[in-house]
């Protein structure tokens, strides 16, 4: 799902992009969840309190002036200190409350109030009014007020029922641990799912992905998948594109080959006719008429080179070029008794055509061949997924360092009795090069003569 380091990922983006609405959506639901639970939980209280206000309003009596509560049995409001209170109290001209009578649980203190209640009476008459506070013990109350005018009594009573709420706040809490576990659980769940859901979504893409490379290295001609409607369109571009390509690339080489005709048939009559008439205009003539060809050589294998390049995914397997051209080069050097050890795995194959590892492997084992004495080693081996490595040994003279860039040159010939052209090595690196490969010369360790390295693109299986 990750992509190239520093490239950004489909697959990552969209993962991303939904758990952050779904972990946002959880823990939006969870603070909701356990806020409407507290706020449950807190009327529940205040309806408990509001029945005890109710009861102290309905048989609280008026003597003399002065008030006297019921006898009620609540045996919590009659236990010092119990979290269950109550208390019959009376606004003050200055603003304040005055406690009358208040429930033995309360002892020897009062209800705290808010420096507001009386006033929060006046502007809301016969309303409940509920706040939080603190108690004797300085545990948290819920506390819940009604001023009422009773019988016999002009000044109004203001009635109060609290309790303690350490077990609201415990339930509270036990809910939110208990709903963050279970939010965790199901955001785990939806990493997974998430996760499984966008591999599963974007699976027709990586098969495109996988299909296209298949077509790059020559492993398929075009995609045969058969993928959803939105990539439909897609692939059938691709395939479009490879038939386009496959066709600009036969046409340079028909273009190529036209061109090769049509220069090689005036050179040979040059030749030919300059042959026939000796003397020093004729020798002049056959010597540039052979450079020319030479530079038609030259300049038509890179053109084909080029154009092969750019087509798609040619494999040729290595070990069995190698097996036909030791085979070929042993009988023409018979005589001197060259003996070729050649070792390829079978499962490196060469990124190009057939042809073209043919007249490079064989370029550079014919020299060895030539120069060697006896003994010529052939080795390849694997440079990673996407290249490997032709190594070449002889046991002849070798090379100084200072003359293995002359080599290289077209036409260059360190010894003008040998026979040849001189364009071996030089045609060797100019199709390496052609490729995105390379050629290397050094000594050779083991037999003393000349090692040559060649890196070559590799396809797949």
């Amino acid at each position: 799902m990750a992509g190239a380091l520093g490239q950004p990922s489909l697959a990552r983006r969209l993962v991303l992009l939904a758990l952050g609405w779904s972990l946002a959506a959880l823990v939006v639901s969870a603070v909701v969840l356990a806020l409407l639970f507290q706020q449950a939980a807190i009327r529940r209280l205040d309806q408990t309190l509001s029945e005890l206000i109710d009861n102290l309003t309905t048989y609280s009596t008026v003597d003399g002036g002065a008030v006297f509560a019921p006898p009620l049995t609540d045996e919590r409001a009659l236990r010092a200190y119990s979290g269950r209170y109550w208390e019959l109290a009376e606004p003050t001209a200055a603003g304040g409350v005055r406690p009358l009578v208040r429930s033995y649980s309360l002892f020897d203190s009062v209800l705290r109030t808010p420096p507001d209640l009386v006033a929060r009476f006046k502007a809301n008459p016969g309303k409940y009014i509920a706040y939080d506070s603190r108690g004797p013990q300085n545990e948290p109350l819920r506390v819940r007020a009604q001023q009422n005018l009773l019988p016999g009594r002009k000044v109004p009573v203001i009635f109060f029922a609290a309790e303690d709420r350490s077990s609201i706040n415990r339930d509270v809490r036990g809910f939110v641990a208990a709903t963050a576990a279970a939010f965790i659980l199901l955001g785990g769940g939806l990493i997974v799912a998430i996760v499984i859901q966008v591999r599963v979504g974007l699976r027709p893409l990586f098969a495109l992905r996988s299909e296209v490379a298949s077509v790059r290295r020559g492993k398929t001609e075009r995609l045969v998948g058969a993928y959803p409607s939105e990539l439909t369109p897609l692939a059938e571009e691709l395939n479009a594109l490879v038939a386009h390509n496959q066709e600009v690339v036969e046409r340079q080489r028909t273009h190529v080959g036209n061109l090769a005709h049509a220069l090689k048939t005036p050179i040979s009559v040059m030749v030919t006719e300059a042959g026939q008439r000796p003397g020093p205009l004729a020798e002049l003539v056959t010597r540039q008429a052979e450079l020319m060809q030479q530079q038609v050589d030259h300049h038509l294998r890179r053109a084909r080179a080029a154009a092969r390049t750019q087509g798609l995914g040619e494999r040729t397997a290595v070990a069995e070029v190698l097996d036909e051209l030791s085979r070929t080069l042993e009988r023409i050097y018979r005589d001197k008794g060259v003996a070729i050890d050649w070792d390829a795995p079978e499962d490196i194959h060469f990124l190009g055509e057939r042809q073209d590892l043919l007249e490079i492997a064989g370029n550079v084992i014919e020299n060895a061949c030539k120069w060697g004495r006896a003994k010529v080693r052939v080795r390849v081996e694997p440079l990673g997924a996407a290249r490997f490595r032709l190594t070449v040994d002889d046991d002849g003279p070798g090379l100084p360092p200072d003359r293995r860039e002359e080599v290289l040159r077209r036409g260059a010939r360190l010894d003008e009795t040998a026979p040849g052209s001189g364009l071996g090595l030089s045609i060797v690196d100019e199709l390496a090069r052609a490729y995105g490969g390379s050629l290397r010369l050094n000594a050779a360790d083991a037999l003393g003569g000349l090692r040559v390295e060649v890196d070559l693109p590799r396809a797949d299986g």
